[in-house]
């Protein structure tokens, strides 16, 4: 007889499980020592169902400094091609560098953040279309803590009568804001370093208002 009141099992590879395993551990709260996985997309457009990451860049950051030795860059094969998106991000169908499948991919970053937090830019999209990906290849979603920098910028501004924040802030603006290059602007790699530099500053000014702990970024970003 079939006990249909089992509960089904799931046949998770070893990589997810570690991945999950990790987020057992007890959280870091002192801001200097957790680690944090800055990432950026490239994608073929902006439609969460039919369009498809092309590169994914991130870079580890811990206390002040971004580990540029850990860093990943993970260029897909591309079933799905868009010449006008290309013309933003650079990365041709047909490109010099070497392309791996969405399920490798996904089993490298899996790998790469553990139990991190993760930092980008407009998080949403990054964060959905890495989903997306994940129940592509019959997996859950991700389960990193995640802050937003475009969120986390609006809290180092004053409220004012006269100066109304926006809804929005693109990455140039806090490029521009803070002073940092944008020559690779628009590779996921180069993208994650600016949001990378923009997110220490921030971090900064937000520190020079008061004591800033792991939990206290969580309830702004």
């Amino acid at each position: 007889m079939i006990d249909l009141f089992r509960k089904k099992v799931n046949n998770y590879p070893d990589y997810w499980l570690e991945y999950e395993n990790s987020f057992k551990k007890k959280p870091i709260e002192d801001l200097n020592l957790a680690r944090f996985v800055v990432l950026d997309t490239e994608t073929t457009g902006f439609d969460y169902l039919n369009d498809r990451i092309l590169c994914i860049g991130a870079l580890s950051l811990v206390d002040k400094n971004i580990a540029l030795n850990q860093s990943l860059e993970l260029f897909l094969k591309q079933e799905h091609y868009n010449a006008e998106s290309a013309k933003i991000h650079g990365i041709l169908k047909d490109g010099g560098a070497s392309r791996i499948s969405e399920s490798a991919a996904m089993e490298e970053l899996l790998r790469f953040l553990n139990n991190s937090i993760i930092v980008a830019h407009h998080a949403i999209f990054d964060i959905t279309m890495i989903n997306r990906a994940l129940e592509r290849n019959g997996l859950p979603r991700l389960k990193n803590k995640v802050l937003d920098t475009s969120n986390l910028y609006k809290k180092t501004l004053l409220n004012s009568n006269v100066f109304k924040k926006k809804e929005h802030y693109s990455l140039d603006e806090l490029a521009e804001k803070y002073d940092i290059s944008k020559k690779d602007r628009h590779t996921a790699l180069g993208d994650a370093y600016i949001t990378a530099i923009a997110f220490l500053k921030i971090r900064s000014r937000l520190k020079g208002k008061g004591q800033l702990r792991v939990k206290d970024l969580l309830k702004m970003g």
